[in-house]
């Protein structure tokens, strides 16, 4: 494997990792977002899916995204029955969000991107020092 095949690769990593960490902000920032009127659904978590794909120039697998997909997982109620998108009852549907597992997937795509990025780092500095090399 050459280093263009390398830096390819880590970058692709990267790329899915931005991804995933985007979704991530995403699911959090409409958490506690109730739906707009009675009777419609809240905000339903979205994740990445990622698929490898062949990159036929570098002869190298390549991470890509491939769909984006709902968690279908119920939705959690809660008691407002001043909430113009209560039900009779009284309970406004919220989104399928949790907050603890929304952060630990960010420090997971965190450090996924950090690693791809010290790949990176370390193909750069043996290119550096072949360079160096080769001159002197």
């Amino acid at each position: 494997m050459n280093f263009s095949s390398i830096l390819k690769v880590s970058a692709s990593g990267m790329d899915a990792q931005t991804l995933r960490m985007r979704m991530v902000a995403e699911n959090i920032a409409n958490a506690d977002v109730p739906p707009n009127r009675q009777g419609e659904d809240p905000y339903r978590r979205k994740m990445p899916s990622f698929r490898n794909v062949f990159d036929r120039e570098h002869g190298v697998r390549t991470l890509r995204a491939d769909r984006v997909v709902l968690d279908k997982r119920a939705f959690q109620t809660r008691y407002e029955p001043s909430n113009a998108s209560a039900d009779p009852a009284g309970y406004v549907k919220i989104p399928n969000v949790n907050s603890v597992i929304e952060m630990m997937d960010m420090r997971q795509a965190q450090r996924s991107y950090e690693a791809n990025l010290g790949v990176i780092e370390v193909a750069k500095n043996m290119i550096s020092r072949t360079i160096d090399i080769l001159r002197g």
